[in-house]
């Protein structure tokens, strides 16, 4: 069963959704140590605290998502920054505020509600069993892993819902007139003509000829930019219920057992193939009513009872079941809790023999008359059948044990035997291995290797370990994996003579000279164009518009429309860094086609949609403003006194 959680893992992440605060960036939790001051708060909000742990806890979360999303990617210094801890923070505020104003306005959920988004949750879709009930099993498991009983993940989502409820009524308001979309998408079908004129870099490097003093003062100057990273050649070990796994084997007995135990995840339930005749009396109808229909139900039955080879056509004919009635009352194969009438109904049928015909039936849709016309009986799957996925599944599980089991061991071994891993790796029955690497991330490896975490890396490149040579401590990377290296072997950065690089010195400053004299070269043509007001050496004549740029670079598009539509032809020159000068004449500005009413609807609810983030943000900001919050920490220093907004 472990197995299905594992191999599910992005199904997992999902459901964190409704359990993580929303609205956070990512940091590193080192990094927030210097965010805020020695109170066990980070800030307050209404008198309601919001604590170090619920920010380290939602923290450690984002991050492992995000390393999982961005694998080798993934730079924590990119995350650890004062704009993002900022922005991390200002997102638990705003939850805290939106809570706080959802309270006082007494907003929740119904059950209802809450039923839908979970019956609507692809996580829960995934443990339907064939008949499309709920394996609650399977349900309550997946969520003891994230620490939670199913009546407190119904209060998450409900108090996920409720306070959703402000926002999407700010943004239902959102209105966007008919007149301002179409003048917006006018304005990006608008073309414009242009000509233009391209000054490469590599057309202007043949002239090039730096001097030595240029390619040492640029050395000087980029020294770092030559460095070599440094490297480390290590040993290591990963601990995790894949490593354990060979040293796991489920004997017949484990393996009989855990059938036994899931004995109904083998069974399919017993089905049979029915058909109906429903007199129809509403759970809402008068006595009188229903009394009535009784009376038809019971005349109905007679004529069953005396003709029973008949049920068909009298079920065309009499049935107020429109679904059914068309097909001689024939609901085809069901199981119990499949058919809406409940357990009276299933109680009925169930009773039954084939060709067997009931009695009235009363449910809340009025009276039926059931005849069975197949039966089919539950079956078992063999335990010879199943035999080797269940083993495969014994064994996953055990592996997951032997882990757990041992996790907190490894972990002291690696520590406590620091100057090697081979008692760590003879006690564990794992294998050492080798690898050589730098202080980020490998591009060359998959996204979720352990040899790029950057926890990881960084306790590889730290002094205990380079200069101590002693082993790193064992480093969780997620997903139920520990990794611990030691050092055999370490190079540190160097910077490389000049002479040694003077090639690739010459390389770079030649570059840089191209652009430089392209930029220079494009700007004297563009001041002589402004006056001459030729089109001698431009392209042939282009439309381009801001839905189709037909190839012109960006920087190039945005300046092309800066010009003045009163002024044409006009000439613009743009410096595209790296990839020289360009010089755009425009000539004309054209309309674009005719917005037809289909595309206006649909810019129309787009510009809508960005309205009404934008109120909704205002309100939340708004709800803030309100608010009385106060911070235990600031951006710009590690830790400052305490204030008030």
């Amino acid at each position: 069963m472990l197995d299905f959680f594992r191999n599910h893992k992005r199904l997992m992440m999902f459901m964190l959704i409704l359990v993580i605060v929303p609205g956070l960036g990512f940091v590193g939790i080192q990094g927030f140590r210097g965010f805020f001051d020695e109170s066990a708060n980070v800030a307050s909000v209404n008198g309601h605290k919001i604590t170090r742990a619920e920010y380290d806890d939602a923290m450690r979360q984002q991050l492992d998502r995000a390393r999982q999303m961005l694998g080798a990617q993934f730079d924590m210094k990119a995350f650890n920054t004062p704009e993002r801890r900022q922005d991390m923070l200002d997102g638990l505020i705003e939850q805290r505020v939106l809570a706080d104003e959802t309270q006082r306005l007494h907003l929740t959920a119904s059950d209802d509600a809450v039923r839908r988004v979970l019956l609507n949750d692809p996580i829960i879709s995934s443990l339907k069993n064939p008949d499309g009930s709920i394996d609650v099993e399977r349900y309550k498991q997946l969520l003891a892993m994230q620490g939670m009983t199913p009546d407190q993940y119904d209060e998450r989502v409900r108090y996920s819902i409720a306070t959703q409820q402000l926002p999407a009524a700010v943004q239902g308001t959102a209105f966007t007139s008919k007149t301002l979309a179409q003048h917006l998408t006018e304005l990006a079908d608008q073309q414009r003509e242009v000509q233009g004129i391209a000054l490469h870099p590599r057309d202007y490097a043949a002239k090039i000829a730096p001097t030595d003093a240029q390619l040492q003062a640029y050395y000087d100057a980029h020294r770092n930019d030559f460095a070599t990273p440094a490297t480390a050649t290590i040993q290591y070990l990963v601990m995790s219920p894949a490593a354990v796994a060979a040293t796991v084997q489920p004997t017949d007995a484990d393996v009989k057992k855990y059938y036994d135990d899931n004995i109904a995840h083998y069974r399919t339930d017993g089905e049979v193939r029915a058909s109906h005749i429903l007199i129809a009396a509403p759970k809402d109808a008068s006595a009188a009513d229903k009394d009535k229909a009784r009376q038809k139900a019971d005349a109905v039955l007679a004529e069953v009872k005396a003709h029973p080879d008949q049920f068909a056509q009298i079920a065309s004919k009499e049935s107020q079941d429109p679904g059914s009635a068309s097909k001689g009352g024939d609901l085809g194969y069901f199981s119990r809790g499949m058919i809406a009438g409940g357990k009276a109904f299933d109680d009925a049928v169930f009773a039954l023999k084939k060709d067997e015909v009931s009695g009235i039936v009363q449910t809340d849709f009025g009276y039926h008359i059931v005849k069975v016309t197949d039966v089919k009986p539950s079956v078992t799957k063999p335990f010879d059948e199943v035999k080797a996925a269940i083993a495969k599944d014994v064994k996953s599980q055990q592996a997951t044990k032997a882990y757990t089991e041992g996790a907190d061991g490894f972990t002291s071994t690696v520590y406590e035997q620091a100057k090697s891993l081979q008692p760590a790796a003879d006690k564990y029955k794992l294998q050492v291995q080798t690898a050589t690497v730098t202080p980020q991330p490998n591009a060359s490896l998959p996204a979720d290797s352990p040899l790029n975490n950057a926890k990881f890396l960084t306790a590889v490149f730290a002094d205990d370990a380079v200069k101590n040579r002693n082993n790193t401590q064992a480093i969780d990377v997620g997903n139920s994996t520990l990794i611990a290296a030691h050092v055999t072997d370490f190079k540190a950065a160097a910077v490389p003579a000049f002479d040694t690089v003077k090639d690739a010195v010459r390389t770079k400053v030649i570059a840089q000279q191209s652009v430089e004299a392209a930029r220079k070269d494009g700007e004297a043509k563009l001041a002589d164009f402004q006056k001459s007001k030729t089109t001698a050496g431009f392209s042939s004549p282009l439309k381009v518009s801001r839905n189709d740029a037909q190839g012109v670079p960006p920087a190039a598009l945005s300046a092309i429309y800066k010009v003045d539509a009163q002024k044409l032809p006009a000439y613009v020159g743009v410096d595209l860094g790296a990839d020289g000068y360009a010089i755009y004449r425009v000539n004309a500005v054209l309309p674009g086609a005719t917005v037809d009413a289909q595309r206006l609807a649909g810019a129309q609810q787009q510009i809508a949609q960005v309205a009404a983030q934008s109120q909704a943000e205002a309100y939340l900001q708004a709800l803030k403003a309100r608010a009385k919050i106060k911070f235990y920490g600031s951006t710009d220093s590690p830790a400052p006194s305490s204030s008030d907004d």
